[in-house]
C-alpha cells in the first residue's frame, strides 16, 4: 500500500521539478525537445560496436542535470528501473556472436558482448536526456513544444492523457491494496491467482472510471483535444542552445573524440 501510495506521489515529481528556475527551465521548450530528438538521432545512429565514441555524448545530461539543478540520484533511478528492457533486447548477444572483436589487455571481448555493451549504453544515454527533458519542461510544456513542432494534436492529446490518468489508475491500485490490508490482518502478500483477481478488478474500476470522466469531460464542452500552454518567442538564447548543441553533436558523430584525446595525451607525456 506504501509502494503504490509512494509511486502515485512519484509520477507528478517530474511535473514538480519542471517549475525550476533556473536558465534551462526558462528557455523555449521548443529548443529543449529539438536538442533533446537531435540528440537520440546522434546516439542511435551509431554502429552496433560502437561503445568508447558513445562517451562524449554524456556532455549533454551531466550539463542538463547540473544547470537544471536536477536530483542526479533520482533521475538515475529512474533510468535504471527501465534498464532491464533493454539488458532482454541484448542479452543474448554474446552467445550469437562470438568472434573476438578486440582485447582490453588479457580479456577478450566478442562482437557480441561490445554490440551488447552498446544498446545499454545507448539506451541509458536517450533514457537520461527524455527524463531530463521531461524535468525541466514538464509534460504539458513539451506536448505543446511538440505540437508547436508539427507534431498531431491527438498525439499530444493522448499523451497528455496518459500522464494524467496514471495517477488515477495509481489511485484506484492503492485504494484496492488498502482495502485488501485492512481486510487481511496481516496475511502474506496475495499469490498468482489473487494477483490476478485483483488486477481484472482494477481493469473493471478502470473502464468504469474512464467512462465517468469521459461523460465529465464531454458535459463541460470536450471536442477532442485539450488546452495546452501558450508559445512562447523563440529568442536569441534559444537559438543560441539548438545551434550548439548541434554542432557539438555533429562534432562528436563526425570525430572520434576519444581517440582524437588519446593520442594527444599520449604525445604530450611521452
Amino acid at each position: 500500500m506504501q509502494t503504490i501510495a509512494a509511486r502515485t506521489f512519484d509520477i507528478g515529481y517530474m511535473d514538480a521539478l519542471a517549475g525550476g528556475d533556473t536558465a534551462l527551465h526558462r528557455l523555449d521548450a521548443r529548443a529543449k525537445v529539438v536538442v533533446t530528438l537531435l540528440f537520440i538521432v546522434f546516439v542511435v545512429s551509431f554502429g552496433r560496436y560502437e561503445i568508447s565514441r558513445l562517451t562524449p555524448f554524456f556532455l549533454y545530461p551531466v550539463f542538463l542535470v547540473s544547470a537544471g539543478e536536477l536530483p542526479a540520484g533520482y533521475l538515475l533511478r529512474k533510468a535504471l528501473a527501465a534498464a532491464p528492457f533493454a539488458f532482454f533486447v541484448g542479452a543474448f548477444n554474446p552467445f550469437l556472436d562470438r568472434a573476438v572483436l578486440f582485447h582490453l589487455g588479457p580479456l577478450a571481448v566478442s562482437g557480441g558482448m561490445a554490440s551488447f555493451l552498446s544498446i545499454l549504453l545507448r539506451f541509458f544515454l536517450t533514457v537520461t536526456a527524455a527524463l531530463c527533458l521531461v524535468a525541466l519542461t514538464g509534460v504539458n510544456g513539451a506536448c505543446a513544444a511538440l505540437e508547436s513542432l508539427g507534431v498531431p494534436r491527438v498525439f499530444a492529446a493522448q499523451l497528455l492523457f496518459l500522464n494524467r490518468y496514471l495517477t488515477v489508475l495509481a489511485g484506484e491500485a492503492g485504494r484496492m491494496a488498502r482495502a485488501r490490508a485492512l481486510r487481511a490482518f496481516g496475511a502474506p502478500p496475495p499469490g498468482p491467482s489473487l494477483f490476478a483477481r485483483l488486477a481484472g478488478q482494477l481493469l473493471l474500476r478502470s473502464y468504469a472510471r474512464a467512462e465517468r470522466v469521459y461523460s465529465a469531460m464531454l458535459c463541460r464542452g470536450f471536442d477532442g483535444s485539450l488546452p495546452l500552454p501558450g508559445r512562447s518567442a523563440f529568442g536569441r538564447r534559444d537559438a543560441a542552445f539548438v545551434a550548439a548543441w548541434a554542432g557539438l553533436f555533429v562534432l562528436f558523430r563526425s570525430v572520434d573524440v576519444p581517440r582524437a584525446l588519446g593520442i594527444l595525451l599520449t604525445g604530450l607525456f611521452k
